[in-house]
């Protein structure tokens, strides 16, 4: 498989000269095979994964792992969707109030967007999911709802015997007393275990994280010992704050690096960069 990072920035677009290395864009990661177009998240970065995408797709399954304006601003720029040649599947998180359907109306009604859901020329499925277990073409899929505000699920992406997942918005500190030493009650555990790759939340310093606990994201450190727990072999660390330079991150990063010292593989996602899964 195929995997490319259109956006890996949390919370707000924050494009700059000061940001040119990581990027700007929000949420956003295609997965393709073959003519498999998967894509995890519409935040920002979607507006130009459509622009250029292959013209003998015909089929897009666009995965939300939640509703949060970051994950979702950038659908109504999504080309496709004004394709009627092309279905495109919404899979989302299932709420107890609402449908998921009802949820992406807001969104696509004015003042927010000028355009309605059942305005959208390809007319998208929509379908909900919790915690699930279905199939996209070769793909085997795991969804499960994961510790941050709101409905949310985080993915596992089976290809043969390669695994990916992907937990962008994540507080696994804050659903396990004794974090990381119970796998059992962490948040996420299942998903990630032995993964190929993990793409996985780590927003903002210690220091910072002891201010914004329960805002539902993960500090450097804990998105470390998350992915040491789950014993993946390499791991993104995702959901960059917007306040953070190229230069913050790669001080944090440089830090964090410094202190693993298990066999575990660590990388700053980066707009734009690719990744191959076999």
């Amino acid at each position: 498989m195929k995997i490319r990072i259109w956006g890996c920035r949390g919370s707000l677009p924050s494009p700059g000269p000061e940001k040119n290395i990581f990027g700007g864009n929000t949420s956003c990661v295609q997965i393709t095979h073959n003519k498999t177009c998967i894509i995890l998240d519409g935040g920002s970065g979607i507006q130009r994964l459509g622009i250029g995408i292959d013209q003998s797709i015909t089929k897009i399954d666009i995965l939300l792992t939640h509703l949060h304006i970051d994950h979702i601003m950038g659908l109504g720029f999504f080309q496709p969707f004004y394709n009627p040649n092309i279905t495109i599947n919404i899979w989302g998180p299932s709420a107890s109030k609402e449908g998921l359907q009802q949820r992406l109306r807001r969104y696509f009604s004015p003042p927010i967007f000028p355009v309605q859901l059942k305005e959208l020329p390809s007319k998208p499925n929509i379908i909900e999911i919790n915690s699930s277990q279905f199939e996209i073409d070769d793909f085997k899929i795991t969804s499960e709802y994961v510790c941050h505000p709101g409905p949310t699920v985080g993915y596992r992406l089976q290809l043969g015997d390669t695994v990916f997942t992907y937990i962008p918005d994540h507080e696994p500190a804050l659903g396990a007393s004794d974090y990381p030493n119970n796998p059992e009650w962490t948040s996420g555990y299942s998903l990630a275990k032995d993964a190929d790759l993990l793409i996985h939340d780590a927003q903002y310093k210690t220091s910072e994280y002891t201010s914004r606990v329960g805002w539902g994201h993960s500090s450097f450190a804990d998105a470390v010992k998350f992915a040491e727990l789950t014993k993946v072999k390499k791991m993104l660390l995702f959901h960059h704050d917007p306040l953070h330079t190229d230069e913050t991150l790669k001080e944090l990063f440089a830090e964090i690096y410094r202190d693993q010292h298990q066999k575990l593989e660590l990388e700053l996602a980066q707009e734009g960069n690719i990744y191959f899964l076999t």
